[in-house]
């Protein structure tokens, strides 16, 4: 079984509106209370938490019993964490207090005054995936700038795994996003180009500081994070899609602290930690897992400074960021197909693991 979040915008009436925006404030303020009982305490079992504060929240905050467990339980996450409060933007729900009407489009949500049913404006894709859903598992609402958002957590069943015929290594980067063991490039010049553009002009919108520049800022925020989001989305689409196509596995490197790691000239840096290598990866395996199609991750090491033709490994075989020429055979090549070429070498190595 595998959970997809799909996003639904509600349309509720003004009235409807105030109960949810209320809901969200209680919900936040619940949270914020638990977090310093469970930080003053060192409580984040959110067993032992709940025995703490659970009553309280109930009274305090007005919350149902399944609000005030789900707050407690959204600060058990908190743990190791140093960020601060918690904002009022979002409201967890399980499936005891939220419930989905496909047929009318309608959702039925729990709130401080009572439940609530608002319909869902929801298009064909959101529609279908709502229908094809095996269950609800409950989902989040979230309050936007000037809209309200529910994320229903759906739970899908498997298809079958795919017995792959080799695999197709996949190597990410900043100058391009991704590259292939087929040599299909996926171009991040115009997300660079975008990001660029964004980080000047919040500098110069900071620094100007006046009023108008402040509303410039408001109305960019999240402009550049979506844009990043939806070519993410369409370049994992197209990746599944070719393995599945051609019957073989996804092969991608396990770039977990890649970032503590790699050392970049100042320049550098910003494009670097801009870039989501985890949320692309993410991207990726949900819908492989969606497809049945079967997903390896392998050791980074030395991927771009390896031959595939003579296995020679050395740092001197990477002369440019763009360029792999091999020092002992002279094998020389584009230097992003040559480490999704070793990428998918030792996936197939590793092939009776696939899909761990």
């Amino acid at each position: 079984m595998s959970l997809l979040s799909v996003r639904c915008k509600l349309i509720p009436d003004a009235s409807t509106a105030e109960k949810l925006s209320r809901t969200v404030d209680q919900f936040a303020g619940a949270c914020n209370h638990a977090l310093r009982v469970a930080r003053r305490e060192n409580a984040w079992d959110k067993f032992a938490l709940q025995k703490l504060v659970y009553r309280e929240l109930r009274e305090r905050f007005g919350l149902s019993a399944n609000l005030a467990v789900r707050a407690i339980a959204r600060v058990g996450k908190r743990k190791g964490h140093k960020a601060g409060g918690f904002k009022a933007t979002s409201v967890d729900y399980d499936r005891r207090i939220l419930s989905l009407n496909i047929a009318d489009e309608v959702v039925s949500l729990s709130t401080v005054e009572g439940r609530v049913k608002v319909p869902l404006h929801i298009a064909g894709y959101q529609r279908h995936l709502l229908r094809t859903a095996k269950s609800i598992q409950g989902g989040q609402l979230v309050r936007g700038r000037d809209s309200w958002y529910v994320h229903l957590w759906c739970e899908y069943e498997d298809p079958p795994v795919l017995d792959p015929q080799g695999f197709l290594g996949v190597d990410l980067g900043i100058v391009n996003i991704a590259t292939d063991s087929d040599g299909e490039t996926y171009s991040g010049q115009h997300l660079n180009s975008v990001r660029h553009r964004h980080r000047r002009l919040r500098k110069k919108l900071q620094k100007k500081g006046t009023k108008s520049a402040k509303r410039r800022l408001k109305k960019l925020s999240g402009k550049e994070r979506r844009f990043a989001n939806d070519l993410g989305h369409r370049i994992s689409k197209r990746i599944v899609a070719k393995a599945q196509r051609t019957g073989r596995g996804l092969a991608l490197e396990d770039l977990q602290g890649i970032r503590e790691r790699v050392r970049l000239r100042k320049p550098q840096r910003a494009a670097l930690h801009s870039w989501a290598f985890h949320d692309l990866g993410q991207k990726i395996r949900y819908k492989a897992e969606r497809a049945g199609v079967p997903l390896v991750w392998v050791d980074p090491k030395n991927t771009s400074r390896q031959c595939p033709a003579c296995g020679h490994t050395e740092r001197v075989n990477r002369p440019t960021q763009a360029l792999f020429r091999c020092v002992a055979c002279g094998c020389s090549g584009p230097a992003d197909y040559f480490a999704a070429c070793n990428i998918a070498s030792r996936a197939a190595v590793i092939q009776p693991n696939a899909g761990v």
